[in-house]
């Protein structure tokens, strides 16, 4: 039984408008994105095939990171939280933002989880207020 490790949610758009609007919603939330991998571009550049736009955000907040970190320093290969915007059909997006938890749960501590929550509660807010 696989276990759902996204929250998910269409938009109405193209990949950019919808990265421009869960960057400023992540921003309004304390989450800044770190980094950005237009896979569908590495793809067709390292394998010559094509996919339909999806580009991999690398969302952080420093104090949440920060708070992570110092209950467990392997934490630091759990991070950034990745958000995917990705192409459904023409003018109809998909958002994931990947849910801490998930990721958290596999260090298997209960204080990291715990934190984890909260920013799950805030990262679904961000995707939720699109």
């Amino acid at each position: 039984m696989s276990k759902e490790i996204n929250f998910k949610r269409e938009i109405s758009g193209n990949v950019e408008s919808a990265i421009e609007k869960i960057t400023l919603a992540l921003k309004s939330k304390g989450f800044g994105v770190l980094t950005r991998i237009d896979l569908h571009l590495k793809v067709n550049e390292k394998l010559g095939k094509d996919l339909k736009p999806v580009v991999i955000l690398g969302a952080c907040n420093p104090q949440l990171a920060y708070e992570a970190y110092q209950l467990n320093t392997d934490v630091a290969s759990l991070l950034p939280c990745n958000v995917v915007v990705r192409e459904i059909q023409p003018n109809q997006v998909s958002i994931e933002v990947i849910k801490p938890t998930a990721m958290m749960s596999v260090l298997g501590e209960s204080k990291l989880v715990d934190l984890a929550r909260d920013a799950d509660g805030i990262l679904l807010k961000a995707l939720e207020s699109l």
